[in-house]
């Protein structure tokens, strides 16, 4: 099913977009580029959205980012490596007033930093940052991630201890 799934990023961000947390929170993928590297979330604009005050729901902008990182890593890395969220902070900066996206990027020196990092077997617990922005350019929340990496066991080095 992963394989399956992983095969064509578009096919990901269709199931995505149907993905019950996503469908109902309103939160659909509008891009993601054929290398895993880049995608665009965009919150909609409708009454299921806000909040009590009429700027929209916290949770939803939180929600925004969760699977994101994680899933573009196993696109980008395939089976050989564990990627999760292992802790996530919100920075609220103002109301958000219709839609809002976040655009997330990979580049090649978080990759290198990843393979460095991991390749002994280690974990590493880099940190991603992106701003959601509304319609105007403005910035309405600041997110930041910390993602858990590491190679899956059969793919970490023997050590001395393991081979004895």
């Amino acid at each position: 099913m992963k394989r399956w799934l992983f095969a064509h990023p578009n096919r990901l961000r269709r199931v995505l977009n149907i993905w019950p947390p996503f469908l109902f929170s309103g939160i659909k993928i509008t891009a993601i580029s054929a290398d895993y590297r880049y995608c665009k979330v965009v919150l909609k604009n409708w009454p299921g959205t806000r909040n009590a005050n009429g700027s929209q729901f916290g949770g939803s902008l939180f929600a925004m980012t969760d699977p994101v990182y994680s899933l573009m890593l196993m696109g980008l890395m395939g089976k050989r490596y564990y990627v999760w969220d292992k802790a996530a902070h919100i920075e609220f900066e103002r109301p958000g007033h219709g839609e809002v996206f976040v655009e997330c990027r990979i580049d090649d020196d978080f990759l290198a930093a990843v393979k460095q990092h991991t390749e002994d077997g280690s974990k590493y617990l880099p940190t991603v940052t992106d701003k959601i922005i509304d319609r105007r350019g403005e910035v309405v929340a600041t997110v930041t991630r910390t993602l858990y990496i590491r190679l899956k066991p059969a793919f970490r080095p023997q050590t001395e201890e393991k081979a004895a």
